[in-house]
């Protein structure tokens, strides 16, 4: 056998460090769409990487009114489902085939 240099140990370190790079700092985050919470909150939450489970209490197209664009517009995703508008950020995808 040929003897070849390997170094495991920067090999890990580089894994290590690309691992982190693709990490998303956010969270699933539940709510309540009735119109109390300004706008611009749910979109700053959403911008920051989380993901919003909110429930519906009124008219969804109002209520995402001032939100939903802005979120489309930075590439987020919205489904309103069974009650619920969900919120992705971008990179995010919302996958709706099973519906």
């Amino acid at each position: 056998m040929s003897d070849f240099d390997l170094d495991l140990r920067a090999v890990e370190d580089h894994l290590e460090d690309e691992e982190a790079e693709g990490e998303m700092a956010g969270s699933i985050r539940l709510g309540v769409l009735d119109g109390t919470t300004p706008s611009r909150e749910w979109h700053d939450a959403v911008m920051s990487g989380n993901v919003l489970v909110l429930d519906v209490q009124g008219d969804v197209n109002e209520l995402a009114a001032g939100f939903a664009r802005d979120v489309r517009e930075d590439d987020g995703e919205l489904v309103h489902f069974r009650g619920f508008l969900i919120v992705a950020p971008p990179g995010i995808e919302i996958d709706t085939s099973d519906l």
